[in-house]
């Protein structure tokens, strides 16, 4: 499938932040920037039956054969040449490949052992399937459901939802054993945003999901001033619009992007959480920055956000055997001190442990008030991970403070 790259390279790059509709047009700030109520996210735990291995029907994916060890962790249209530093990071997949895939980044990428999701053409559905091959999935075009520019200049109204599910029929007709990916703009969590252009509607979202085996999304809260629950609330959407039948990831920041905000450490951290605990099944990486200088891997060169992006990425990757278990609605209660933060959860098992992870959805402090039932509830200790610390438990239940947008992730081994 021929990739449409009418645009510069910088414009192209500007359209896939999702902070401005396009090159020249200033990013548009949403009423949800300040002032809007709580968001109607109910305390309760997060994630759903989810199947553990949700690759393996592509022979040729991102993870064919069984692995509980394996999540993806992506970063966005960078260099071939850069993998080993994203890998050192704890990167394990590009997304996208500038004017490609050619021969030549496929053949960079499959020297470092980096596996790649790029357009299809000629050149990646000819070059086999081999170990010399680092194609692992198809890309869709990028955020169809943003307004797209007319030939004659300025932007006319999202792709018709029916390009996209044909595009999709095509690309799995010439490679069955590779999913198809799409990843949908900032609309799919922020119904202020203006950026999708005329005759956009939420509707749409449901038809643009058939489209895809693997479907994203992408919204920028701190660059753009919203809220960090929108990333949950994307996620929760995705999952609900295509009737959990597709495996939903989704982007998150680690750069200032175009403006002067930008993500901390622990903002980062809590997205990154959101989004895990809300079912997301792989986190993808924007790395760009384009303003007071471009720089395509701003990640890179910032020691601070470089860190904090590689503790939490060791992080998932050692808890891949957790996060990759089925997940257990009901299997906790839990009530914020204050009611307008809302603590989030999402509780797995395994081998004898029972994991709680929680996160507070609001940018303030409280105190999470826990109730356990069934093995765990025998425990007198709670493991706070990466803490080191514990707490107390009795009967099921222990309270821990949180600090405004505060991540714990708590494990309970279950007594003999």
């Amino acid at each position: 499938m021929a990739d449409d790259q009418r645009t510069s390279r910088r414009g192209f790059l500007k359209l896939a932040a999702g902070t401005a509709v396009a090159s020249g047009m200033a990013p548009v700030v949403s009423a949800l920037a300040g002032g809007m109520a709580a968001a109607s996210t109910p305390l309760t735990d997060r994630g759903g039956p989810m199947t553990p291995d949700p690759y393996a029907r592509w022979a040729n994916g991102p993870c064919p054969r069984p692995d509980p060890s394996y999540f993806p962790i992506g970063v966005w249209l960078q260099e071939p040449a850069l993998a080993p530093q994203y890998q050192q990071a704890g990167i394990n997949l590009y997304v996208g490949l500038w004017q490609g895939p050619t021969e030549e980044q496929l053949t960079t990428l499959a020297q470092h052992g980096m596996a790649v999701i790029a357009h299809q053409n000629d050149v990646g559905l000819a070059r086999g399937n081999g170990t010399d091959n680092p194609l692992v999935g198809w890309a869709q075009m990028d955020e169809p459901d943003n307004a797209q520019p007319l030939p004659g200049g300025g932007y006319g109204p999202p792709v018709d939802p029916a390009v996209i599910v044909d595009r999709y029929r095509a690309m799995v007709r010439a490679d069955r054993t590779r999913p198809v990916f799409l990843n949908l703009g900032r609309g799919v969590a922020d119904d202020d945003w203006i950026g999708r252009g005329p005759d956009a509607s939420l509707d749409d979202y449901p038809k643009y999901v058939r489209g895809a085996d693997v479907v994203s999304f992408d919204v920028y809260p701190v660059a753009d001033g919203l809220p960090l629950w929108l990333v949950a609330k994307g996620v929760d959407r995705l999952r609900a619009w295509s009737g959990g039948r597709k495996v939903v990831w989704n982007f998150v920041e680690t750069t200032n992007i175009s403006g002067d905000r930008q993500v901390t450490p622990h903002q980062f951290r809590a997205e990154v959480w959101m989004s895990l605990v809300h079912g997301s099944r792989g986190i993808l990486y924007f790395v760009h920055r384009f303003a007071p200088e471009f720089d395509a891997a701003r990640l890179l060169h910032d020691p601070v956000m470089l860190a904090a992006v590689t503790r939490t990425n060791a992080l998932i990757r050692r808890l891949a055997p957790v996060l990759n278990r089925p997940s257990m609605p009901g299997a906790v209660e839990v009530t914020s001190s204050d009611s307008g933060v809302p603590v989030d959860t999402m509780v797995k098992r395994l081998t004898g442990e029972t994991y709680v992870f929680a996160v507070a959805m609001r940018d303030a402090p409280t105190v999470g008030h826990f109730v356990l039932g069934g093995a765990a509830a025998g425990a007198s200790r709670v493991h706070v991970v990466d803490e080191n610390r514990t707490v107390a438990m009795t009967r099921g239940r222990f309270s821990d403070a949180f600090d405004g947008y505060g991540v714990h992730i708590y494990r309970i081994v279950h007594p003999r």
